[in-house]
């Protein structure tokens, strides 16, 4: 046995721990991770703007494609003494990590930077950082290597005005790759001077030989206009809505109905895009719902029959929230998610009191969109495929009504459609928006659905979640089963890559074999198979379906340049849609597995042992294989 002693305990200072675990302060090593040093330069930027300090920000990308400089005309980082460190403030800030004036309410009302470790991190992680500043009319600029100081402070001439200059280099040994896209830098360049309108935005391209200037003195307005612009989408009525609430915190809303069959709102905090959402969304939405069901209900418009659902209020609404507040409790520091309690309760009073004062004092218009939503919910109940589609009826009533929760494909050709029955809400909102909407459906399910081995068929229809499930079909169930009524060519089991997906799965294809075995024996059922791995391994990006997979992948390429980075998934409402699309949803490229039945015997004995009421028989499976198993997920 090796022994434990207190020299195998080590100790990191400085800034070693960024460099020995980069992920924990950029997410990653990839090109999301690169893209994050420009970030927290840049929210220091926007800090010394957003407080009234600076009204220029430049963003260089040199010509070697690898380096940037990023420039403000705010106050300056001070370059004197720090009382403490008895080191200049420019190199504590660059040097230490939770240091930096946003602690202290003096000095920054608002920030997007807030744990102090912004300009230290980058720093960590340059191959070289420079960082030049414009004072009292003189010019100081201080070196660094790898996050080492290389350089004391230097006095290097006169200066107008004042500023901040940093220029930095990822360091190769980190990064998988440091060159980066000037795409990605141009677009989240000009969403800064949409979230500060009147702030001038330079992009100087070197690599590309292009200047692009952005400055938007009507903000988050022209915001939404471009947004709506690039959907293509057509707007409900003509005025936007508009909250500006300038008191502590400051919101700034902007909402516009469309015709498009989806909801899109970009949200973000001091600037910073919360793509995860957060409380500020939530109380947002909240807020939203109340004061449209407010309006209805005063006005007597709630329409016979319908109950109108938060998704059908929402249909075809875009929208940019922006908040502004002094002490962001942000999940992580890649700050996607807001976790502020206090702005949920905010945020719903605010939007709610706003919007239905709007509503009362714009009437044409909140006609036009209280029609936009109960067409929504229409057609939900109702489903726009079917409407289109007359001879696509649900067996069981004859009528056009499927649940309101399936998001229906468009398309009139049957064998060519195909409909998902995904694990959970939020896995499924991710399917609804990555899919391709003309072939694919998304159908969400609730949680675990009901064992039906054994269970008698009056109590399978009485369960919802099968219910909803036998609806969409159409082909009806027991005696009225008809094949030819079935709506989808493929219909495709789509759960986590885990055991509590597995047993999703066990528990679906036990009801689709005992109650709709046509569908398996004509092979129109398939499993998903969502990758639980991301690797990425220099520029490239792999998917591995599980342990083993990752292992090969990892041994095919162990040659390569840089260290791979390796994500894995707990859930496929993790996934962002455009990644389910490209490795679960994308008929080109994802990996399906039809469910047949090669002996109906065996596969009946063991429907029957595994899933029956007969504890016994699993209790002999598991004890008879017991020594089998190498791994075990609990």
């Amino acid at each position: 046995m090796a022994k434990y002693t207190a020299k195998d305990i080590t100790v990191l200072e400085g800034l070693d721990p960024v460099r020995r675990r980069p992920g924990m302060y950029i997410g990653g090593v990839g090109m999301t991770g690169l893209h994050h040093l420009v970030w927290e330069i840049l929210d220091n930027a926007v800090d010394e703007a957003m407080n009234g300090f600076a009204k220029n920000i430049t963003v260089k990308l040199h010509a070697d494609g690898t380096s940037l400089t990023i420039s403000d005309d705010g106050r300056g980082i001070p370059v004197d003494k720090h009382l403490k460190s008895k080191k200049s403030a420019l190199e504590v800030i660059f040097t230490v990590l939770h240091a930096g004036g946003k602690f202290e309410h003096g000095s920054y009302k608002t920030s997007g930077g807030l744990h102090g470790v912004g300009a230290s991190v980058v720093n960590a992680l340059s191959k070289e950082l420079r960082a030049t500043v414009k004072r009292d009319g003189t010019k100081w600029e201080m070196r660094f290597k790898q996050g080492r100081l290389s350089g004391g402070l230097k006095k290097v001439g006169a200066a107008r005005g004042t500023g901040t200059t940093v220029y930095f280099q990822p360091d190769p040994k980190i990064f998988t790759r440091i060159e980066f896209d000037p795409a990605i830098i141009r677009e989240r360049l000009e969403i800064v001077s949409y979230i500060h309108h009147g702030i001038h935005v330079t992009f100087l391209n070197e690599l590309e030989g292009t200047k692009d200037v952005f400055v938007h003195e009507e903000g988050i307005s022209d915001y939404l206009a471009k947004i709506i612009q690039e959907r293509s989408a057509k707007p409900v009525h003509e005025s936007l809505f508009v909250l500006s609430r300038d008191s502590e915190p400051r919101l700034d809303l902007v909402l516009k109905w469309t015709e498009s069959t989806d909801e899109h709102v970009r949200s973000y905090v001091n600037g910073i895009p919360t793509a995860s959402g957060g409380t500020h969304e939530n109380g947002f939405r909240a807020g939203l719902g109340k004061a449209i069901r407010n309006y209805i209900e005063t006005h007597n418009l709630s329409p016979r029959g319908v109950v109108l659902t938060a998704e059908d209020i929402r249909e075809g609404l875009v929208g940019v929230l922006s908040l502004f507040i002094e002490d962001p409790q942000f999940q992580g520091q890649t700050k996607d998610r807001l976790n502020n309690p206090a702005l949920l309760s905010l945020v719903d009073s605010s939007v709610r009191q706003a919007l239905e004062h709007w509503l009362n004092h714009n009437r044409t218009i909140a006609e036009a969109i209280v029609a936009r939503i109960i067409l929504a919910a229409r057609a939900r109940e109702a489903s726009r495929a079917a409407q289109a589609e007359v001879t696509r009826k649900t067996a069981t009533s004859g009528r056009l009504n499927l649940p309101g929760k399936l998001s229906d494909c468009t398309t009139k050709n049957r064998s060519d459609s195909e409909l998902f029955i995904v694990e959970g809400d939020s896995a499924g909102g991710s399917a609804k928006q990555g899919r391709d909407r003309v072939r694919q459906a998304i159908l969400p399910l609730r949680g675990k659905v009901m064992n039906t081995e054994g269970v008698a068929l009056t109590k399978i229809i009485e369960n919802k979640e099968l219910s909803d499930l036998v609806t969409a079909l159409g082909c009806g169930l027991g005696k009225n089963f008809d094949m030819s009524r079935l709506r989808y060519g493929k219909t495709i089991i789509l759960a986590d890559a885990d055991s509590d997906g597995n047993h999703i799965a066990t528990l679906l294809l036990t009801f689709l074999y005992r109650h709709l075995p046509e569908l398996l024996t004509d092979g129109k059922v398939f499993l998903a198979q969502p990758p639980l791995y991301r690797i990425d391994i220099g520029d490239q990006t792999y998917w591995a379906l599980d342990d083993a997979h990752r292992d090969q992948i990892l041994k095919q390429h162990q040659n390569k340049r840089g260290n791979p980075e390796i994500t894995r998934f707990k859930g496929l409402g993790e996934m962002m849609p455009k990644v389910l699309w490209e490795t679960t949803l994308n008929p080109k490229t994802r990996r399906l597995l039809r469910v047949e039945i090669d002996d109906r015997i065996v596969t009946d004995r063991v429907f029957n042992e595994l899933m029956g009421r007969d504890a016994s028989a699993r209790f002999r499976f598991i004890m008879d294989r017991a020594l089998e198993v190498q791994e075990l997920d609990v």
